[in-house]
């Protein structure tokens, strides 16, 4: 018998018929002589829709009062399909994330989980019942509701699968794999049948929507098998899983990250300490931050410019208003009209000219180039939004063309 997690979002889970396919697949799983955890998210807009309700209130909600809100989307999606399974004479039971013993920091609306007890889930896994568990929820210290975070309910399932030492953590959603690119954007891209936690881990980060970063990280450190799977056609999926160059591609997939803003801090002091005073502000304010340049210093001046994300991007300028005077510099630039692409690969590192090839379609393309960064398994551009789709064709055909 083995133990599967897995993860079903908003799109699998949106209406009726598509929470009846979810319970066909979880109790096809169950049939197979499986135990089966199921984490589920909210059906379809229904975030944005308690967003906007709130929104029509206070346009400045408490963050804590946010989460109690946002809550209660998993916990709708959860019960439904408990509901759609007891009809389909299956023995089930739905929990919420405070019901399993998810214990999270009080970070509200992005918080960290710490623990999950898991003392209820195996009991009721031993009862054999299937667990449905909402998705993206804990409890704090105090017994308050959280949330956490965007991709919240995919860290959730990989969360449980390594608390349970599950065999196996499927993440269905409304594509059948990892892929070279956006298949909605790049016709032709490849589905891939495997690929590294690094390589899915930086293709997160930079913006491909498969997979919440965080997720993989936590897959990657506990070793938890992730599949990344379709809950409408039940293809075979992408395997996450420990190992190198799986395709023997040198580069694995093209990302587009939209959610960006680029900040110029210009004319700062060109003195020991300025780089350090900048960052450990927004390091306090909770900003990630993410590709750095920072000018050759001209006449004991210097400008910083890095990227954050652009929903930062009103309140990193608030942030920069109010430190002005600590700062000492003349002016702040922020432009939300940029867009990151990337190229992921685990072969790069020991790979001569992808750097060139990358900068080349680029430059074919007619696209500019404002911003670079490069690790060992990936290379990163900033550039103007509008150019953002163009730019992951003209790479993909680059790399991937025939």
């Amino acid at each position: 018998m083995s133990l599967i997690v897995q993860k079903f979002g908003g799109t699998s889970v949106a209406n009726t018929e598509r929470l009846k396919n979810v319970a066909d697949i979880v109790t096809s799983t169950a049939k197979a002589g499986n135990q089966v955890v199921v984490v589920v998210s909210a059906q379809g807009d229904t975030t944005d829709d308690l967003i906007e309700k709130a929104a029509e209130l206070n346009e400045r909600p408490s963050r804590r009062e946010m989460d109690v809100l946002l809550n209660t989307g998993e916990m709708i999606s959860m019960s439904l399909l408990a509901m759609a399974i007891q009809k389909l004479g299956f023995p089930v039971v739905s929990l919420t994330g405070w019901q399993i013993g998810m214990e999270t920091n009080s970070n509200y609306s992005d918080a960290r989980i710490k623990r999950i007890s898991g003392d209820r889930l195996k009991a009721e896994l031993d009862n054999g019942r299937i667990v449905i568990v909402a998705g993206f929820q804990g409890i704090n210290k105090m017994g308050d509701v959280t949330t956490l975070g965007r991709g919240g309910s995919d860290t959730t399932a990989v969360a449980i699968a390594a608390t349970l030492g599950a065999d196996l953590c499927q993440i269905y959603t409304d594509v059948d794999g990892v892929y070279t690119a956006d298949p909605r954007i790049v016709k032709n891209a490849r589905k891939l049948d495997a690929i590294t936690y690094d390589e899915m881990l930086e293709l997160a980060s930079l913006g491909a929507q498969v997979l919440h970063n965080r997720s993989v990280e936590m897959a990657k450190k506990y070793n938890v098998d992730l599949e990344v799977v379709s809950s409408f056609t039940r293809n075979p999926g992408t395997k996450v899983k420990e190992g190198s160059n799986m395709e023997k591609l040198n580069v694995s997939g093209v990302a587009r990250d939209n959610n960006c803003a680029r900040v110029a801090i210009i004319n700062l002091n060109d003195t020991p300490g300025t780089a350090f005073k900048v960052f450990s502000l927004m390091a306090k304010h909770n900003v990630n931050i993410d590709i750095i340049l920072q000018s050759v210093g001209r006449d004991n001046k210097k400008s910083i410019s890095f990227t954050i994300r652009q929903d930062d991007a009103e309140r990193v300028a608030g942030i920069l208003r109010d430190a002005k005077e600590m700062l000492d510099y003349e002016d702040v630039s922020i432009n939300t009209k940029v867009a990151k692409v990337s190229i992921v690969g685990a072969g790069m590192a020991s790979a001569a000219g992808v750097a060139s090839k990358m900068f080349e379609a680029l430059a074919g393309a007619g696209i500019n180039i404002r911003m670079i960064s490069t690790s060992e398994i990936k290379i990163s551009v900033l550039i103007n939004e509008e150019d953002s789709e163009k730019a992951v064709k003209a790479i993909h055909d680059q790399f991937f063309g025939d």
